[in-house]
């Protein structure tokens, strides 16, 4: 605690009030007891009458969800706990289990838990000796809090019956025989810390008092004791009873803080923005190309183009740069870049308002769509060993003949969280198997064995995106399938991209600049972002002296990384960051294993199973030349294998490019041109990036396709674009794409794509948008002459206006 118990005045919150016919309609969420209704704080028969009135206002707030403000409260902690329920088994899985880190978990957990009931207890008697009432109420309120939220868990455990992390299979099976949801011990330390924390708050008392609850969540998830549902229920039902609990029998009169909404983001000042999570905008939006452009004409410094995806809100805070930088430019206002402003001022109508003080509540289906595509020839579709037909498209499955895809997309926000989901139907045509002779030739490249390629026709429902998010103070933690674009190019970042199926991972990144103290007075203001995730479908392992597979092995390897970009000047970004492919078979995940793979890496002679991953640094840049600023910017994208950075490297990847916002006396054409190279000279054999020799033979893909970028592991090429704009909405685009690939890797080979591109707008519910694309290839161990394809394409997406949202 922080010493303070002087009275403050009762007036200082509504909440602290008695219960009157004008109070708002948010304290009227089922389960709560009116502010001070009985601060009758004694033992005996008053604290039985509180544990009653406690105990029935929580089994009866059922009866009142049919209220909308109970339901904006309740769904998204239904959705988010379920979420993390089907999730349990793997993110268990995550944990360590030596027996010495388990038990050390368990003991911080049971020490951490005790000590915050002595403290409540402690605060009662001493308050009681000192004839301090406010530190009394403090450890009678504590103690009341803690024992209600310790009964209802005791209920749903004997109830549910599910297993703990370490029985039975592992999946955490309910009614059981087990005793895991939910946690007791989360539910009692956040009980008495939620109690302390506000009747006490200090900003010391608050981060000891929620920084020990907050341990205790993670350590009974650590000690394998609980899944990560079973904690954090917990958590909720002990935060939850604090509330109830001060809310109610907190007397105002001896001080403390009032309770404010924690789903409004606002107590008694205005809604803050930096607490508001917001889903991501999809990789392919048309959103990025708009922004992209404001930023290169000189309206958006705080656009951070080495780092993507954006989310929602933070495209509104740089679409709000942007619109106060055109409002006091005039000739611009009447020009492209007021176009782009307008266009996006309707898509992020929403964010815009929460920006302005509207409350972060929303939810609705945000869009739905179908997409045919016809492939006649014979398409690419192995970019790991030769090339792609279609690429950056989230590894969507496709063959020749027709191909289909209908999905939807739907999200909600809910003060401090977010949800996202984005699935479809997918079809694609089977495809017959490479001849053994291009199957050898595969696995002789790989040190691998050889394998049938062929596919069955697929039918299947697909989930693209799924989220859960949760945001404060700028920075937002998800976690679900997501795909990252860390580079500023358009062709495909070299370190990661959609190419490949979205990973199941966690990330936490900050999304919006922020400053260190000291290094940003030379470096400027800075993003960070980092994530682990769970790679799928790889079929090979080298585990020394054994070669793993083929066929999906277990565990599968998991990828990790950490970005972080700076911006010193208002023309000038870079940005370093490195991905670390580790574990797996024979080389468990551990922490000591996990921080290996930022420092230390086995090479030589010594290629056993010590190697502690496969890792990939990378380093890029973006530059508006400052005297052809509004007209011209250059970027390069740069990576080596096994270094800590491409720069000083002898043998880095590289991907320059050159972008013209607007070409003049043309101001509605774009002109972007990007090259790519991958292929190296003699030092190594044609092939090793994007490949892991001493251990992950499968390489740098997630269920069979390149993680990165389409050039290859072996790869000289580039793509250039000519994009003419009607409307923000309505572009058409030609692009050019050539890739030549190593005759020493696999026999080498060539490809060329033309396709024009169109997107329009054709009403505010309704757009299409679609391509034609002309390929000729020659890959000479496939085919002996060479080969063309045509692959046409055509969306219809249509945005329902159902959404709802709060406005104030």
């Amino acid at each position: 605690m922080d010493g303070r118990s002087t009275p403050q005045p009762a007036d200082q919150s509504s909440e602290a009030a008695p219960r009157t016919a004008t109070t708002s309609a948010t304290d009227e969420l089922p389960g709560y007891l009116p502010p001070g209704a009985d601060p009758e704080n004694r033992l005996f028969a008053p604290f039985l009458k509180h544990m009653v009135s406690d105990q029935v206002e929580f089994w009866t707030s059922p009866k009142g969800l049919k209220k909308p403000d109970a339901l904006k409260t309740f769904v998204p902690f239904v959705g988010f706990a379920s979420l993390l329920v089907a999730s349990d088994s793997w993110l268990s899985k995550q944990v360590p289990d030596k027996p010495n880190q388990l038990s050390r978990s368990k003991s911080v957990s049971d020490y951490i838990t005790f000590s915050l009931i002595g403290v409540a207890a402690g605060s009662y008697v001493l308050g009681h000796l000192t004839h301090n009432e406010h530190l009394r109420e403090t450890g009678f309120l504590a103690g009341e809090a803690g024992l209600n939220s310790y009964l209802v868990a005791f209920a749903f455990k004997e109830a549910t019956r599910r297993e703990r992390p370490y029985q039975g299979n592992g999946h955490g099976d309910f009614f059981a025989g087990g005793a895991s949801f939910p946690s007791e011990h989360s539910a009692a330390a956040w009980s008495v810390a939620s109690v302390i924390a506000h009747e006490y708050p200090g900003t010391l008392t608050q981060i000891a008092a929620y920084g020990l609850a907050s341990a205790v969540t993670l350590t009974r998830v650590t000690a394998k004791q609980h899944f990560p549902s079973d904690a954090f229920v917990g958590s909720v039902l002990g935060w939850y009873f604090g509330r109830q609990v001060y809310r109610a029998h907190h007397d105002p009169e001896l001080g403390g803080a009032p309770w404010g909404s924690l789903l409004d983001g606002k107590a008694e000042g205005a809604r803050d923005p930096a607490n508001m999570a917001s889903p991501y905008v999809p990789l392919e939006s048309w959103v990025y190309p708009a922004l992209n452009r404001l930023a290169a004409l000189g309206y958006v410094e705080t656009a951070y183009l080495g780092m993507r995806p954006w989310t929602r809100m933070a495209c509104a805070r740089m679409l709000d740069e942007a619109r106060q930088r055109s409002d006091g430019d005039g000739a611009a206002a009447s020009g492209q870049a007021q176009k782009i402003v307008d266009a996006l001022s309707e898509e992020f109508s929403a964010e815009t308002g929460r920006l302005n003080g509207d409350a972060n509540l929303g939810a609705g289906l945000d869009s739905v769509y179908t997409r045919a595509t016809g492939i006649s020839g014979t398409p690419l579709l192995d970019g790991y060993h030769f090339a792609q037909t279609v690429v950056n498209d989230y590894g969507r499955p496709y063959g020749q003949g027709f191909n289909d895809i209908t999905g939807f997309t739907t999200s909600a926000v809910v003060g401090p969280f977010a949800f996202d989901l984005r699935g479809e139907y997918q079809h694609a045509p089977g495809t017959a198997s490479d001849p053994l002779p291009v199957l050898q030739a595969i696995a002789s490249a790989d040190l691998t064995s050889p394998v049938s390629d062929a596919r069955p026709d697929i039918d299947r429902f697909h989930l693209i995106d799924s989220l859960a998010a949760f945001s404060w103070d700028n920075v937002q933690v998800s976690f679900g399938k997501q795909s990252l674009w860390p580079g500023p190019g358009e062709s495909g970042p070299l370190l990661l991209s959609n190419n490949a199926d979205s990973m199941l991972m966690i990330k936490l990144e900050s999304v919006a600049p922020y400053r260190i103290p000291l290094l940003s007075y030379v470096l400027g203001p800075v993003r960070t972002e980092f994530f682990l995730g769970q790679l799928a479908g790889q079929e090979f392992e080298f585990n020394n002296p054994t070669l793993l597979g083929p066929g999906n092995i277990s565990p599968q390897p998991y990828l990790q990384g950490p970005k972080i970009s700076f911006k010193p000047t208002a023309n000038l970004e870079f940005g370093m960051g490195f991905t670390a492919q580790f574990a797996g078979p024979g080389l468990p995940f551990t922490w000591h294993n996990f921080l290996r793979t930022f420092y230390a890496h086995t090479s030589g002679a010594d290629t056993n199973n010590n190697n502690p991953g496969k890792r990939l640094s990378a380093f890029d840049f973006t530059y508006r030349v400052p005297w052809l600023r509004n007209w011209l910017t250059i970027y390069n994208d740069s990576l080596v294998v096994d270094e800590i950075s491409p720069i000083g490297s002898s043998r880095p990847t590289i991907n320059p490019g050159v972008y013209f916002p607007q070409i003049p006396k043309v101001p509605k054409l774009e002109l972007r041109a990007e090259y790519l190279r991958t292929a190296q000279g003699h030092e190594f054999a044609p092939g090793f990036v994007y490949y892991g020799v001493r251990r992950y033979r499968s390489g740098y893909t997630n269920e069979g396709n390149l993680l990165a970028s389409w050039i290859g592991r072996a790869g000289i090429g580039g793509q250039a674009w000519v994009t003419y704009s009607v409307s923000p909405r309505t572009r058409f685009q030609f692009s050019y794409r050539h890739q030549e690939v190593n005759k020493d890797f696999i026999e080498g080979g060539r490809l060329n794509d033309f396709s024009i591109h169109g997107e329009v707008k054709a009403s505010p519910a309704v757009s299409f948008s679609g391509f034609v694309q002309y390929e000729e290839w020659k890959f000479p161990i496939l085919s002996s002459v060479g080969q063309t394809n045509i692959t046409s394409s055509l969306q219809l997406t249509f945005y329902p206006h159902g959404q709802w949202r709060k406005q104030n």
